[in-house]
C-alpha cells in the first residue's frame, strides 16, 4: 500500500467534546467502540489475522493545541491496518519533558503500536475520553480519500488522555471509513 504524503502532520485542530454533551452519537456496534475504555489496540487485533502499523511520520513540533502552551510536543502519527485495510489513522501528543523521562521507549517503538506500551505498564493511566465528528473537507479526510477510501460522510474520532506523573499525553483516534463499515456490520 502507497500512502500519498500529503503533509506531515495529518493531524489538526479538531473540537472534542466529552460523549455526554453529543447528542447525535453513532449507533451501536460503532459508539461501543468510539467510548470503549480498554485498549483500541487489542480490539483491532481480534478483527484480523494481520496488524499492521504504517509511521506516517514522528517529529518534535512547535505546540499545536492551545492546551499545551508553548511547550514543544513529539508528534508519532501512523495508520492501523487489519488485513490490508487501513482503519484507524492515530495521532499522539507527547509533551517534551515526558518524552525526555520515557525518551527510549517512545522513540524505540518503530512499528509497534503505542497501545501496547500504554496497557502493559502500570506506570501510564488511562483518563477520560473525549469524541468528535468532523467533515470531509479535513486532511484527515484527504488521507483517506488517498488510501481510495470513500468519505461521503463525516468522520468520527475520540482522543484519550494518559497520565504519567506529572506530564499528560494525548492519544487521537479517528476511525476512517473502512472501520466505520466494517463495525457497522459487526
Amino acid at each position: 500500500m502507497t500512502v500519498t504524503r500529503l503533509s506531515f502532520p495529518y493531524g489538526e485542530s479538531i473540537q472534542w467534546f466529552s460523549p455526554e454533551k453529543i447528542t447525535n452519537l453513532p449507533k451501536q456496534p460503532f459508539q461501543e467502540w468510539l467510548l470503549s475504555t480498554c485498549s483500541l489496540t487489542q480490539k483491532l487485533k481480534k478483527q484480523c489475522q494481520h496488524f499492521e502499523v504504517k509511521i506516517l511520520g514522528e517529529d518534535t513540533l512547535a505546540p499545536l493545541e492551545e492546551s499545551f502552551g508553548n511547550k514543544s510536543m513529539w508528534v508519532r502519527e501512523v495508520l492501523l491496518i487489519l488485513d490490508g485495510t487501513p482503519w484507524v489513522f492515530a495521532r499522539t501528543l507527547i509533551p517534551g519533558e515526558l518524552l525526555e523521562k520515557k525518551q527510549q521507549e517512545f522513540l524505540g517503538l518503530g512499528v509497534r503500536p503505542l497501545g501496547e506500551l500504554l496497557y502493559s505498564a502500570d506506570e501510564f493511566t488511562p483518563g477520560k475520553i473525549e469524541v468528535a465528528h468532523f467533515e470531509a473537507c479535513c486532511k484527515i479526510a484527504k488521507l483517506a480519500e488517498s488510501l481510495q477510501q470513500d468519505v461521503s460522510g463525516p468522520l468520527w474520532g475520540r482522543r484519550r488522555y494518559f497520565q504519567y506523573e506529572t506530564e499528560q499525553l494525548v492519544v487521537s483516534e479517528v476511525f476512517l471509513p473502512a472501520a466505520q463499515q466494517a463495525i457497522e456490520k459487526l
